[in-house]
């Protein structure tokens, strides 16, 4: 309670006020009796300043029951009273011209207010500093949106023009009987069903990636083994590793740990983790899933020994149509979606996903909450 009075403006505007009233009047006080010795004084030593008698004559005894001393003092208590309720409110009219000039435009909108100890406005011109970094904070994400907006739809754009124009560009040969015998029609039919497939990867995993950023898919979760759940996915995957020419192992020491989670949603995360790693780490031939308990939560780190990732790449390869290698075509890179929805599921869990990739292997570790 003491605090938050200590931090209310009002309240000690009030208080200071009424203090400033206090001091008014007795600073009044001793200007009356400093008048009177001073006059005394000057009137008894000069002649030229006798006329104060006179003066002194008439509000003293002439003035019925002091009102001359009165009206001194009072004189005394509102210009006193003036002075110091002047230097209360000067520094909130120069933190008043200071939001002016911001709105204005003449001062950057980061402009930060010179913060006295012990003004009562002190912590008005702390907030107003607080708020003006939070408003460069507004402007510089909203142009960082805008910039994403523009890549997302020139991104959206590439990617799905490039399966398009195959799928009609061997359709219209189909079309125009541009082929020369079945075998060439069933393999312009294979490549243009092939672009299709494609296409309709990217835009599921742009929908998803969508409903995902924008809360409007809700988790169903349930106790889940997690242990239990990595280890199907690693039999899953057998055939396409051994067909890569990869294995792959699981180390845990723990035959159980539960999360609460969404099965699918989870599942989707590690495989797009297992299938990135199958994609980028073919030269290291294995890849390595190891769980470990790290107090109220577990980590579960997909390591791969391939390639690894720039460390100009790296800070930027959870965000959505980026792509480590430029070059690459897109089968290997897939529709630049799979870690950014990754990353937007795991946070939907309460859990984090990061990276490090070093020359001797690359590893993918997420995060999550015990149940």
């Amino acid at each position: 309670m003491a605090t938050k009075l200590k931090d209310n403006v009002v309240f000690r505007l009030v208080f200071r006020s009424f203090l400033n009233l206090i001091f008014a009047g007795v600073l009044s006080l001793i200007g009356v009796a400093l008048l009177y010795v001073v006059a005394l004084f000057l009137s008894s030593q000069f002649r030229a300043f006798w006329f104060l008698r006179d003066l002194g004559r008439l509000f003293v005894q002439d003035m019925p029951y002091g009102l001359g001393l009165w009206f001194i003092w009072l004189l005394l208590f509102c210009g006193c009273f003036y002075i110091l309720q002047w230097m209360l409110f000067n520094a909130f009219g120069k933190i008043n011209d200071t939001v002016r000039q911001i709105a204005d435009g003449q001062l950057e909108i980061n402009h930060q207010i010179v913060v006295r100890q012990g003004n009562i406005f002190g912590s008005l011109a702390r907030n107003v500093n607080r708020l003006s970094e939070r408003l460069q904070y507004a402007l510089e994400e909203e142009r960082r949106a805008e910039q994403a907006k523009n890549e997302l739809i020139t991104n959206v754009s590439h990617d799905l023009r490039t399966p398009l124009t195959s799928v009609v560009g061997y359709l219209g040969l189909i079309e125009q009987d541009r082929y020369r015998d079945e075998v060439e029609l069933r393999h312009y039919i294979a490549i243009a069903y092939e672009k299709s497939q494609h296409l309709h990867e990217l835009i599921d995993d742009l929908f998803e990636y969508t409903r995902m950023r924008h809360d409007t898919i809700a988790l169903k979760k349930e106790p889940i083994n997690l242990v239990e759940m990595l280890g199907q996915l690693l039999v899953q995957y057998h055939l396409p590793l051994e067909e890569a020419g990869m294995a792959s192992q699981l180390h845990c020491e723990e035959k159980q740990i539960t999360v609460n989670a969404d099965a699918g949603k989870l599942a989707r995360v590690f495989e797009n983790l297992i299938s990135n790693a199958m994609s980028y780490g073919r030269e290291g031939k294995r890849i390595d899933v190891w769980i470990t308990l790290i107090e109220n939560k577990v980590s579960v780190a997909i390591v791969n020994y391939g390639e690894p990732i720039s460390a100009i790449d790296l800070p930027h390869i959870f965000e959505r149509f980026y792509r480590a290698d430029k070059s690459r075509t897109r089968w290997i890179g897939g529709s630049g979606l799979g870690l950014a929805i990754c990353k937007s599921i795991v946070d939907k869990h309460g859990g984090t996903i990061d990276a490090d990739s070093n020359t001797e292997r690359t590893v993918f570790r997420v995060i999550l909450p015990l149940h």
